[in-house]
């Protein structure tokens, strides 16, 4: 690994002061722009029918004055112009790699890297992986998928970046993960927060915790986790060892990573400009007001994206972080997605609420479902007018638990619940993301 001048930080920009950022944020998008709008026949046919010009922006606030772009415009413009569609703004014969989006709702749609797009990533992870403590003496085993999902190989290049030793493992064979992690040394690991906390269960079940492990960090992404205050405690408490969140996209990759502060993911500001917008309005909202993600790449080649709607809600927050790191954070992570969110009788729920609220509830046991059926449904419009909620438990007294619980729901989530307690072990265990909600009945997916 390079000698780093300050050994704190993986690359000193992460602390360039507000100023010095923004000026070069601003620099790096009027080049980004003007390489899109030359490259890119998506975007070049938009903003010619918008009048627009890439030197139309001078400086970054001037950027909202485009549309944002969202997944349905890529999947259109890809129907289009098969089989790389109009984004790729890249020659060809320069895309060195190919991934693709999971397809559960349509055909998959893929993302293109050059060789400085591939480099660049893998910077990324690096920088986050050290900025939660990971160094060149640790063993990392990547527990993140790598047939089709975009994780694992982002993993297995930062890791190795650093300097560490990866063992690509994959999202699959627990026993094998197990006997790895103790025979091997592990010291790191990263994967998605359900296949970090089923490994825990496995391993608890047979007498061998984790917590006994060398495993002393833990990194993880994919669905709501570290930025679940219950959710990271389990997770901590099982492995014995800290837990980050870490956020990206297969757009994006990274967006954001906790430090060791954990007190939310450091945006990589270098890499990409983040907007936070109402999602009625999408004007922007102040620090510290929810809203949803935009972004804009900064110096990706093969597949630029300019303005584009994640449809993540978060929170930005500008304060100094004690780490020493100027970079804005996503305090609390995630907190949901604009159209995964639950409205109850005019009350707004994001699944990562629930969540939170299951995981610290007493004999409350591994896995939870959402459940959105006939008997929490309006027969009139529709709507919905409670939530299910299937649970794991290890309670004796079943009836008390779910009355206690929906008492819970009912006081801190300000919704009726209506709670189904299952046998620990029950619901379906996932080693890639769980589906947390689950649609039963006629229940339209457009009344939630």
């Amino acid at each position: 690994m390079t000698a780093r001048p300050d050994e704190r930080y993986w690359d000193l920009v992460e602390t360039w002061p507000g100023e010095r950022l923004r000026e070069f944020q601003a620099s790096a998008l009027r080049r980004q722009l003007a390489y899109v709008g030359a490259r890119s026949e998506y975007y070049r046919g938009r903003w010619r029918d918008l009048g627009f010009e890439p030197g139309d922006v001078r400086d970054l606030d001037d950027l909202a004055a485009l549309p944002v772009v969202s997944k349905d415009d890529y999947a259109a413009a890809l129907a289009d112009a098969p089989p790389w569609g109009p984004f790729v703004a890249a020659d060809p014969a320069d895309v060195r790699r190919v991934h693709f989006s999971s397809g559960t709702t349509g055909q998959p749609t893929p993302v293109c890297w050059t060789q400085p797009d591939l480099d660049r990533w893998a910077d990324l992870w690096a920088r986050m992986a050290y900025s939660q403590g990971v160094r060149a003496a640790d063993v990392h085993q990547c527990l993140f998928g790598y047939a089709w999902f975009v994780g694992g190989l982002g993993g297995t290049a930062g890791m190795a970046r650093i300097g560490a030793t990866v063992i690509p493992a994959g999202s699959g064979d627990t026993d094998r993960q197990l006997d790895t992690i103790a025979r091997y040394g592990t010291t790191s690991v990263s994967g998605t927060p359900s296949f970090v906390l089923h490994l825990a269960d496995v391993a608890a079940s047979r007498g061998r915790p984790l917590r006994d492990s060398p495993v002393r960090h833990v990194q993880v992404g994919g669905e709501p986790g570290a930025g679940i205050p219950a959710t990271r405690r389990a997770i901590e408490q099982q492995w014995g060892a800290r837990c980050f969140d870490g956020y990206g996209s297969l757009e994006f990759q990274p967006i954001a990573w906790e430090c060791t502060e954990q007190l939310g993911g450091h945006l990589a500001e270098d890499s990409v400009y983040a907007e936070v917008v109402a999602p009625d309005t999408r004007q922007p909202v102040p620090d510290g007001t929810p809203g949803v993600l935009v972004l804009t790449h900064l110096d990706k080649q093969a597949c630029p994206l300019v303005r584009w709607w994640t449809g993540d809600v978060v929170v930005c927050d500008r304060a100094a972080c004690a780490c020493g790191r100027t970079h804005a954070r996503l305090v609390g992570g995630v907190l949901g997605r604009q159209d995964d969110m639950l409205v109850v009788r005019g009350v707004n729920v994001f699944p990562s609420a629930v969540e939170q609220l299951v995981r610290r509830t007493p004999q409350a046991a591994g896995e939870y479902q959402i459940v959105l059926s006939d008997e929490v449904t309006d027969p009139v419009t529709g709507y919905l007018t409670a939530i299910g909620l299937r649970v794991e438990t290890t309670a004796t007294d079943t009836g008390r638990f779910a009355r206690e619980l929906a008492g819970a729901a009912r006081a801190q989530l300000g919704v009726r619940c209506i709670v189904t307690p299952v046998p620990a072990g029950t619901l379906p265990r996932s080693t890639h993301k769980s589906r947390r909600v689950v649609r039963e009945g006629a229940i339209r997916k457009d009344a939630t």
